[in-house]
């Protein structure tokens, strides 16, 4: 099973068991709901596991989500917790979190992507968060990694049935040609 990072906990608030959450999703207010259920990357023993978390409550404080998990009660019983990465498994993921033409970044990642003259650049390997527009990573064969922007100019069509990308690699992007 394929899980996702959705948020990190960087410390422990109050005496009740509440712990302060980083959100690193594009979906906190589904992702952090009373009984959903997130999974703690935890060190026992020397070795990493997943704890499943039920969560029974949440608030928002100072640009943090605050939770509270199921049976932990105290400060005493999340101390362990910080710091650690929660992540939710590929069933709690869903397309209705997404708008026309979004995807989630492991659908785009490894997709081959071919140019209009349906010439195979390569294939993506990273996505680049940017404020304005996501950046994709093409990894290419031979050549340096190619920068695509995430617009609609350059992005033609995405199909992930096929498993590629349709591109319009504008004049002076590829500095390789």
């Amino acid at each position: 099973m394929n899980y996702y990072n959705v948020g990190k906990i960087v410390n422990t608030q109050g005496i009740k068991g509440e712990v302060r959450v980083l959100a690193i999703t594009d979906f906190p207010d589904s992702r952090f709901k009373k009984g959903n259920t997130v999974y703690a990357q935890v060190s026992h023993k020397g070795k990493q596991e997943k704890l499943k978390l039920i969560i029974d409550g949440v608030r928002k404080h100072k640009g943090f989500i605050l939770l509270h998990f199921k049976g932990y009660d105290s400060i005493n019983d999340v101390e362990f917790l910080k710091p650690s990465i929660l992540t939710v498994d590929q069933t709690q993921l869903s397309s209705d979190d997404l708008k026309q033409g979004e995807y989630y970044y492991h659908q785009i990642i490894g997709l081959t992507v071919i140019d209009s003259k349906g010439t195979v650049i390569g294939k993506i390997s990273e996505i680049i968060a940017l404020g304005s527009n996501d950046v994709w990573t093409v990894k290419r064969s031979g050549k340096k990694d190619l920068l695509l922007p995430k617009i609609n100019s350059v992005i033609k069509k995405v199909d992930l049935e096929k498993k590629q990308v349709l591109v319009d690699i504008p004049e002076g992007l590829d500095d390789e040609d």
